[in-house]
């Protein structure tokens, strides 16, 4: 799996949407914009908190959205990987299985290093 191509490909889906429903999707936008803007937690811990949600609730494509996020918001491998653990502490065996595929877009977009996108 190329989770790069996964983040692409959701990337170009929420454009279609954003054509399709686009008062839903700007509302959607600008919640998006407003949970992870600095506050008293930065975008980047907002962003690995969210990443261990997609893991533990087990969606794939906000997998491979949030490990991108939190990489391009400063997030050290470290970061993720840790990240990664407290997903596992809370969720468990399915957690573990999911927390493998963190791992495996985390590799991918540390190999790409051009997060931006």
């Amino acid at each position: 799996m190329r989770h790069i191509d996964s983040y692409k490909k959701l990337r170009t889906l929420s454009a279609m949407l954003i054509g399709e429903i686009p008062q839903t999707m700007a509302a959607f936008g600008e919640l998006h914009s407003s949970a992870v803007a600095t506050g008293s937690l930065d975008t980047k811990t907002k962003e690995l908190i969210a990443l261990s949600i997609a893991i533990t609730v087990r969606c794939n494509d906000s997998i491979d959205f949030h490990v991108h996020d939190a990489l391009n918001a400063g997030a050290s491998r470290q970061e993720v990987l840790e990240t990664i653990e407290v997903a596992i502490l809370m969720g468990g065996s399915p957690a573990m299985v999911y927390g493998c595929k963190a791992l495996e877009a985390l590799n991918q977009f540390e190999q790409e290093q051009d997060l931006p996108l």
